[in-house]
């Protein structure tokens, strides 16, 4: 099952390929450890 809406957010911020997280506008593409630490703010 595809998220279209969540697919279009992705799509509207250039995101093309997965994974992708998004947090407050702010995107970690791929498996980023210290990215997604940052983004969490952990």
């Amino acid at each position: 099952m595809i998220d279209e809406e969540a697919r279009e957010e992705l799509f509207n911020l250039g995101v093309r390929s997965a994974p992708a997280l998004v947090v407050d506008g702010e995107v970690a593409v791929g498996f980023d450890k210290a990215r997604i630490d940052e983004l969490l703010n952990l």
